[in-house]
Formats: C-alpha cells, sequence, structure tokens
C-alpha cells in the first residue's frame, strides 16, 4: 500500500498536492496559506479542492512528509548554502529522493536576485553603490526591501535621485543576464563586508512605497525635480503615495481643515466604500446634525457607479495631499516625523 501511495504521490499534480496539503492542516494554517497565493493560485486551488474525493491516509501523509521535507531543506540551503543542505539531504535521506528535492529548490534559492545584499546595513551599502550608473542603483534598489530601498534612495545626492526614481518607475522586465552580470560584480566586490529568474520589478508602486518612508524634504526635493520633467509620473506617484483611506492618519484638526473644502454631496458618495474606522473619523470631526444629513445622504443614494466613488474619493485625497504640502495639515507614519515640534 506504501508503494502504492508514492506511485499516486509522484503522479499528482503540484495543485493537487497543495490542495491535499490543505485539507490536512488545521482551518488556521491553510487561511494562512492561501493568503499568501496570488489570486490566479487560489482559484486553482479551490477548483482542485472542489474535485477532490476521499484522499487516503497513505497519501496524505505522504503529501505531508513531502512538504515538511521541502521546508526544511529550504531552510538549510537558506542558512548553509545548496551544498550543505544536499549533504544532509544524503545523509538522511535516499540518494534519488534527496537529489530530487535539491532540484525542487535550487532554482528558488539561486535565483532569487541580490539575496546576499538583504543582510547589508543600508549605509554600508549605500557606499558602495553611490557612485553606481543610476540604472544600476534603481536596478538593486528595486530588489531590496522598502525600507532598505528609501534609506538608500534619501542617501544619494538630489540628481541622481531624480535619476534613479525615474529609471525605477519606467522598469518593467530585466534580462536575467544583466541581473547576474551587476550582481557577480557587486557580490566580488563585497565580499569582505557581507556574510554569505526572470521577474518584474521597479514600476511607480516602488517609488511611491519608497517616498512614503523617505521624510518630507527628500520626497518634496525629488517630486520637483521630476515634476520639471514629467508631471504625469508625478502625479500617477502622488496618487499611489497617498489613498483615501490613508486619510486615517490625518489628526482631528487635519480632518476638520479637510472637511472645510469638501461638499456634503461629495463626501457622502467618497465614503460610500470607507471603512467603518475611517466614517468614524470622519463623522466624529463634524457637528451631529451634519453627520446625520450625510448618513442619511448615504442611504438613501442608492447604487452608484464605482468609478464616480473613487473619483469623488480621488478629488479629497487631492485636497489632502495640497494641504499637506502647504504645511496646513500634517500626515503621520511617512518618514517626516522629525518635522513635527511639539
Amino acid at each position: 500500500m506504501a508503494g502504492q501511495a508514492a506511485t499516486e504521490q509522484g503522479e499528482m499534480t503540484g495543485m493537487r498536492k497543495a490542495a491535499i496539503l490543505l485539507l490536512a492542516l488545521d482551518e488556521e494554517a491553510s487561511t494562512r496559506m492561501l493568503g499568501g497565493l496570488s489570486e490566479n493560485a487560489v482559484e486553482s486551488v479551490t477548483r482542485e479542492l472542489a474535485s477532490i474525493g476521499n484522499i487516503p491516509k497513505g497519501t496524505r501523509d505522504g503529501v505531508l512528509r513531502e512538504f515538511y521535507e521541502l521546508a526544511v531543506a529550504q531552510s538549510w540551503a537558506s542558512e548553509g548554502g545548496l551544498d550543505y543542505a544536499r549533504a544532509l539531504l544524503m545523509k538522511s535521506l535516499d540518494p534519488k529522493e534527496a537529489e530530487r528535492i535539491i532540484q525542487q529548490i535550487s532554482q528558488q534559492v539561486r535565483k532569487t536576485p541580490f539575496a546576499f545584499l538583504q543582510k547589508a546595513e543600508a549605509q554600508n551599502l549605500l557606499t558602495f553603490i553611490q557612485d553606481e550608473h543610476p540604472q544600476t542603483i534603481a536596478l538593486i534598489v528595486s530588489h531590496l526591501a522598502f525600507h532598505k530601498a528609501s534609506e538608500i534612495l534619501a542617501g544619494l545626492p538630489t540628481p541622481k535621485q531624480i535619476e534613479v526614481v525615474k529609471r525605477v518607475a519606467n522598469m518593467e522586465q530585466t534580462n536575467p543576464e544583466v541581473i547576474s552580470e551587476v550582481e557577480r560584480g557587486l557580490e566580488s566586490r563585497l565580499a569582505n563586508m557581507l556574510n554569505q529568474s526572470f521577474e518584474k520589478i521597479g514600476g511607480v508602486e516602488t517609488v511611491a512605497e519608497m517616498l512614503n518612508l523617505v521624510d518630507r524634504t527628500t520626497e518634496k526635493s525629488i517630486m520637483e525635480g521630476l515634476e520639471a520633467e514629467d508631471p504625469d509620473l508625478v502625479e500617477e506617484i502622488r496618487r499611489l503615495m497617498f489613498v483615501f483611506e490613508d486619510i486615517l492618519l490625518v489628526d482631528d484638526k487635519g480632518i476638520q481643515a479637510v472637511l472645510k473644502e469638501v461638499d456634503n454631496d461629495e463626501l457622502a458618495l467618497a465614503a460610500k466604500t470607507a471603512s467603518e474606522e475611517l466614517k468614524e473619523k470622519i463623522f466624529g470631526n463634524m457637528s451631529e446634525r451634519a453627520a446625520t444629513l450625510i448618513q442619511e445622504d448615504m442611504e438613501f443614494m442608492g447604487p452608484v457607479r464605482v468609478s464616480d466613488v473613487e473619483a469623488a474619493q480621488q478629488r479629497i485625497v487631492d485636497i489632502v495631499r495640497r494641504l499637506e504640502d502647504a504645511g496646513e495639515i500634517i500626515i503621520t507614519g511617512r518618514g517626516g516625523d522629525s518635522d513635527v515640534v511639539v
């Protein structure tokens, strides 16, 4: 029976194994795993779950064992490298099984661009790359965590900041050979400092995430420099940096300043899809009578187009950004706390 289960397992698709794994785990663990998948993957594995019948215990245990072995092997590979992982697997498993597992994880481990930079201190990394061509720096920061990328961006001279941001914003796909070449050059230069795919990177979203974390002075300097060359790009970045729900980050005094410039009809439409927390914050900064009127308008408004709601929300966001730029309100948590004096 064990041999039959192993044969069945070997013939299964990865999606079928994923579905069996979700069934074998408890509900909390399964939910967390689904939360980490892409929308297409969730749809595929859900379809697989719906078609699954009775799963023999041997098959279920085999899938669980394979998942465990892969997870452990990935941990070994991440900590000590693939050769270390292979040596440990060869000692604990059948050689063919060990090699199969290594093959499954080797591409993931080896093709994570600039993985060796993740442990580097941002200041040390900045020292080594600040004289690189802006395109090279853009390629590097697009592969780093946003908080580290923002520190590097803030440390560059203003002209280079603008050049790097432009290149990150316009970056979509990069030839893996180019990535490997830049990677090899950096790794050899940083060998004493650091402990030891073809993918979509960069884009306007990456720029927005970086600028959300730098201080206001750096952000304004970059945006003003970009605006002279590409005002449409600046507007796109601004819209991604601050969305309607981020009004929660504005203090009560700031909310009141914003509400003075918003018509009740516009506010009722914009609040149609707002979270309960945001509605409470907005209504809490209005008179009871005004809040009641707007809530009644929302109740009797009936169905509205999502595009109309989003347009109303964007007009209010534009007011918030204008007031922030004028220094009339403060948005907390955006890297500008050092500008505040109590």
